[in-house]
């Protein structure tokens, strides 16, 4: 069988002999980075697949998982690429093929058209394929199908669930095409490999969600430790937990470090035993963002090396990652809150919100009593008594307004500048809590509020320096500006 790859030229940026170097040595380091087709077996594999190596002739490389299944390779059940930390894609590259690719991963293809998420990015069609083409070797819908393809291929192995769930949950509209996707791609049918698995989940669905190191996971959870909505999340020694209402599907996920492997270990128990489909994607796209798990350290890390005020600290700091927000209106909710007044006093305020306004969840999981309250319900409340300035009341309700209108998402646009924009048309958001909220709940690396004093007073080791000379400053830290930003708030 002639694949792509042996009749056209390779079109994919990467040093064919320095990745079959890489696979020699199985250096994890490259997990995730580009994948290995294999002409003679028609087989794609992860840098670290325990297999024999192929021969060099037998062998092309791939920036992506998606590629391979475009060029007509299928997936490897050994090494499983489903498990593969994020492509380079998601970082490093176009910002628009970054955001388009979060947008895929949670959904934006499954039921949408092309048309409508190149609209969304500022885009048209065929620039949007043309991008996607160069810096990821394959075009947007066959992203998103091998992106379903290998959600799929988890949570047949990995998880309990019922087939007929597995593929809803993995994005597709009928079981027929999910059977048929899962024979082509893996030769067996979607029942065969459930019983050749030795992993279930019993009453939970696991989630593994792969990174590249280093990972400082412990700084992370200490973040979000002094920020954790009271009552909604809850951050022990290793470990993060958190309620969620999301489409009418209630439940509770944990986070930890998987017992093995660069990986978090992630499981999601659904509260009501009528519930809807679990939108298992959209979560795991959620703990990705929330975790940062698709940072390439090694870049972040080298594009700071000689700068003397951040230099030293990410190398007193190896492994830094930007903590996000599972949910964009939660976060955005706390920034308001967190507006020239303490950390402390800011979560004080949201466990009050949460209280008053948050449905009740019955769960035996410390520290989990509710949900965090819909917009709509927040637009409509009395916030009254709770510590909050007229201001302040009068920005959360119009952000919660604009949210449950559909005027706000938290979804990627076409450039930093537009989502700040967007926020800043909100009266009471300034640029701070506007960069603030594109950092955390959108994921945007050079997302900078120069003007936060804290900043500043790092950036002049002491004695502040003003917003305009930070700003200035900054201009070397593109487009990492953000982890610049955590740098100086954290080490």
């Amino acid at each position: 069988m002639k694949h792509a790859l042996d009749m056209d030229p390779v079109p994919y940026p990467l040093d064919q002999d320095a990745c079959y170097r890489a696979i020699m040595a199985k250096d994890a380091r490259f997990d995730g980075r580009f994948f290995v087709c294999v002409s003679t077996t028609g087989i794609y594999c992860r840098p670290v697949c325990p297999a024999r190596v192929p021969k060099r002739q037998h062998c092309t490389f791939v920036p992506s998982a998606a590629a391979a299944e475009a060029a007509g390779f299928r997936s490897c059940l050994r090494c499983r690429p489903e498990t593969a930390p994020g492509t380079p894609a998601w970082s490093g590259t176009a910002a628009t093929v970054s955001r388009a690719l979060r947008l895929i991963e949670e959904g934006a293809l499954d039921e949408g058209r092309l048309e409508d998420l190149a609209a969304r990015l500022g885009l048209g069609e065929r620039q949007l394929r043309r991008l996607f083409l160069a810096h990821v070797g394959a075009g947007p819908q066959a992203v998103a199908a091998n992106r379903r393809l290998l959600t799929a291929k988890q949570l047949i192995s990995d998880t309990a669930m019922p087939l007929a769930e597995v593929a809803f949950a993995a994005g597709y509209q009928s079981l027929r095409r999910f059977n048929d996707a899962i024979l082509n791609a893996y030769g067996v049918a979607p029942g065969e490999i459930r019983r050749a698995s030795e992993k279930q989940a019993g009453g939970s669905i696991r989630i593994r969600l792969g990174y590249r190191p280093p990972f400082d996971f412990d700084s992370v959870l200490g973040y979000l430790s002094s920020r954790a909505l009271p009552g909604v999340e809850s951050v022990t020694a290793g470990r993060y937990a958190r309620s969620f209402n999301l489409g009418g599907v209630k439940g509770l996920i944990t986070v930890a470090p998987a017992a093995t492997g660069r990986a978090l270990d992630a499981r999601i128990v659904t509260l009501d035993t009528k519930a809807g489909r679990v939108p298992v994607r959209a979560i795991a796209a959620r703990l990705r963002r929330l975790f940062d798990l698709d940072a390439e350290p090694g870049a972040i890390a080298a594009a700071f090396a000689d700068d003397p005020l951040i230099g030293p600290r990410l190398a007193r700091a190896p492994g830094l990652r930007v903590p996000g927000a599972f949910d964009g209106f939660e976060l955005a909710v706390r920034a308001v809150l967190g507006q020239q007044i303490s950390v402390k006093g800011a979560t004080t305020i949201a466990g009050r919100i949460v209280n008053r306004l948050g449905e009740k969840v019955s769960t035996e999981e410390p520290g989990i009593t509710h949900f965090f309250p819909a917009p709509r319900a927040l637009a409509r409340a009395d916030l009254s008594g709770l510590g909050l300035t007229g201001g302040r009341i009068a920005t959360l309700k119009s952000l919660a307004q604009a949210v449950a209108s559909g005027a706000l998402d938290f979804t990627p646009r076409e450039s930093l500048e537009a989502k700040l924009a967007e926020l800043t048309a909100l009266p009471g958001i300034g640029e701070w809590t506007a960069h603030y909220v594109a950092l955390r709940a959108l994921g945007e690396p050079d997302a900078f509020p120069a003007s936060d004093l804290g900043l500043r007073k790092a950036a002049g080791k002491g004695e502040p320096v003003s917003t305009r000379e930070l700003e200035r400053m900054a201009e070397s830290w593109r487009p990492w500006r953000g982890y610049a930003a955590l740098a100086l708030w954290t080490i």
